[in-house]
């Protein structure tokens, strides 16, 4: 039984398509299997006549596909054709022109990546180790001898997040704001005074045309005195003869009195993967900046005073990248270890020791830690 099918006014099965060729140019498929042949004849004479493809017995589908173009190449010596290549056609050359003036953007610090910072000074050594992040985001500040007076220091620990503008904003700028409120300011209102320098820090940094947000815990001594500060969950942990006792609180949605803050402003607090977040974004609820959530995040900080007093051998800033993995007590037995009841100190080894620690325990947060030697204000 025979088929056929026929597609009108199609160029492919057209006569006149280009598919058809002369016969010497035509490739013949014979499908040999479909009907089987009881005789087979070879012809080994290109003058011997064969019969038509398509009339076949042994092949009742016929294919026809035109030969691909022949580029000949002459040869002078024997001007024979039989050394026909076919030749690849190489595009045309773009000529592109360069301009002799040269056009980039300076790369801006917090865009710099640095993997590790590391610094030590009269009294204080700091380490930061960048995370999983492509640039570091963390920031510190350390000023000893302070405008003239003698044991006038201020230090600072700041964790970015959305980016390092607002950490590097205030670690540039919340030293200055805050001295000028204590030293304008009565002895006795040294907390308010702090807070007015945290607040005008997030005012003036919400001016700019910055975003992102960062975590602060600062440290200014004056006259044997101490006041710890901190907005976000960066910590400060002071060591009481060996015995580690926060300073601070970490400011969480998940505190209580936070949430209820939040939601009274008409925010909400829920739980995404395992962490309490603002709105579902923002996993901690005070820092400065944070312009798309500032109607409930505050800059507002939490202060508090101590008289530093010869027990008080050590404290220690770091950002939540080591208190997520370290405990207070265990920062402080490691930081004693360099610092404390030996003549070689090390308190800059130690600050490598415990940020090395947090990241062999699985953190992937930037990870900045500053120990102080309070024995050096006493």
């Amino acid at each position: 039984m025979s088929c056929s099918v026929a597609v009108s006014n199609s160029p492919v099965f057209s006569p006149s398509s280009s598919l058809f060729c002369n016969k010497s140019e035509t490739l013949t498929l014979s499908l040999s299997h479909l009907k089987p042949s009881s005789t087979t004849t070879t012809t080994s004479s290109s003058s011997s006549s064969s019969p038509s493809p398509c009339s076949s017995p042994s092949s009742p589908f016929c294919l026809r596909l035109p030969k691909l173009p022949l580029v000949f190449t002459s040869n002078k010596d024997s001007g024979s054709q039989n050394d026909a290549v076919l030749k690849r056609k190489r595009p045309t050359r773009l000529n592109i022109p360069v301009s002799e003036h040269a056009f980039c953007v300076p790369a801006t610090p917090s865009a710099v990546a640095r993997d590790v910072v590391e610094a030590e000074g009269d009294g204080y050594s700091v380490y930061c180790k960048r995370g999983r992040r492509e640039y570091m985001e963390d920031r510190y500040t350390a000023g000893v001898n302070l405008r003239g007076e003698n044991n006038l220091a201020f230090f600072g620990v700041f964790d970015g997040h959305g980016g390092a503008k607002a950490a590097e904003f205030a670690a540039n700028n919340l030293e200055k704001n805050i001295l000028d409120e204590v030293i304008m300011s009565d002895k006795d209102d040294v907390e308010e005074a702090v807070k007015r320098g945290y607040l005008n820090t997030d005012s003036e940094f919400m001016k700019k045309d910055l975003h992102g947000g960062s975590c602060c815990v600062t440290a200014f001594i004056r006259n044997g005195n101490l006041v710890v500060s901190n907005a976000g969950d960066c910590r400060a942990v002071i060591s009481r003869g060996g015995v580690a006792e926060a300073l601070t609180s970490d400011h969480r949605p998940s505190r209580e009195d936070e949430k209820d803050r939040i939601e009274t402003l008409g925010g909400y607090v829920d739980l995404c993967r395992g962490v309490w977040r603002i709105q579902g974004s923002l996993a901690v609820s005070r820092g400065i900046g944070d312009r798309h959530l500032k109607q409930w995040v505050t800059a507002e900080p939490e202060t508090k005073v101590i008289r530093i007093e010869p027990e008080h051998d050590l404290l220690i800033l770091a950002s939540d990248g080591l208190w997520d993995k370290v405990s207070n007590q265990e920062a402080v037995d490691i930081a004693r270890q360099f610092c404390v009841g030996n003549n070689n100190q090390q308190p800059l080894m130690a600050c490598k020791k415990l940020a090395k620690l947090s990241v062999s325990r699985g953190s992937l947060d930037d990870t900045s830690v500053m120990i102080i030697k309070l024995k050096h204000y006493v």
